[in-house]
């Protein structure tokens, strides 16, 4: 007999984990619609009453994300400039009212290419929290997207926190690619987070999606960014700069050619913005 249970409190739902396999239902954005008319065959383990994994709070060293605090959550919660990318975003995962109820957590776990929360959490550094019922451990979000609906997640495990280190320094911005202005699937995006000193770059970090199978920090873009003034002619550093751990594919929203060309004009829109000098739309229509 399938089974559904819908916990309070922490330690019982990890305690059900920890008996069998579950499938966890979080705002369910993502779960109703991947069933769609199949009947349920896995137990549903529903963390819709865990109050305590809904939240922002903040410890010495890390700024600590709920793994059900939802999109609009995110937007409305005070956070400093870095997680600016972040909150734009937000603001472009589906509509008002799935941001509403659409976990941060989940984003994460349904580890598509084309989830949009997950460059701005590369940039910010973020790490996971995961917990069994008996260990908690801690991985960098680059290691815990391993591929296209794959996570480093074992069994009895579940997400319960992101955590961004302190003091998570500069500014950032998110840049969009889609077939239309709203409610599209990525056809790729950028975060970048800049620390400017002096007018310097001194600290670059540029994330794409959906021009991989997972999203990726570029390395040499990042390198191409420090050291230099923060103008205009960053934009031209990004052209320049080589992307070799992207491995765009064709599909029906746009060829490989297509997305590789397309993706260096938003890392350059992303680098600009973040500094202050472009206020171009999150999402720009392909």
């Amino acid at each position: 007999m399938i089974r559904y249970a819908k916990p309070t409190i922490v330690d019982e739902a990890l305690a059900l984990l920890g008996e069998g396999a579950w499938r966890i239902l979080a705002g369910g954005t993502d779960f109703y619609p991947a069933q769609g008319s199949k009947p349920f065959r896995d137990n549903v383990l529903d963390i819709n009453g865990l109050a305590a994994l809904r939240g922002i709070a903040e410890t010495d060293d890390h700024f600590v994300i709920g793994a059900r605090t939802t999109w609009t959550d995110i937007i409305r919660h005070p956070l400093p400039p870095a997680f600016d990318a972040l909150k734009q975003a937000a603001r472009e995962v589906g509509s008002v009212q799935i941001q509403n109820v659409a976990s941060v957590a989940g984003n994460l776990c349904n580890a598509s290419p084309a989830a949009d929360g997950v460059p701005a959490l590369l940039v910010l550094d973020a790490e996971v929290e995961l917990r069994s019922a008996i260990t908690t451990r801690y991985l960098p979000l680059q290691d815990f997207i391993l591929g296209n609906r794959r996570t480093a997640l074992q069994p009895g495990e579940m997400v319960t926190a992101i955590r961004v280190p302190k003091p998570a320094a500069g500014t950032s911005a998110f840049v969009k690619l889609g077939a239309r202005r709203y409610l599209v699937i990525s056809i790729a995006m950028v975060a970048a987070r800049l620390v400017v000193d002096n007018r310097i770059v001194v600290e670059a970090a540029v994330t794409a999606g959906s021009c991989s199978v997972v999203a990726k920090r570029l390395a040499g873009v990042e390198a191409a960014l420090r050291g230099r003034p923060a103008g205009q002619a960053l934009a031209d550093a990004v052209l320049a700069a080589p992307m070799a751990e992207l491995s765009p594919i064709a599909d029906v929203r746009g060829s490989a050619e297509y997305r590789f060309d397309a993706v260096r004009e938003i890392v350059a829109r992303a680098v600009l913005k973040a500094c202050g000098l472009m206020n171009d739309p999150e999402v720009v229509a392909a």
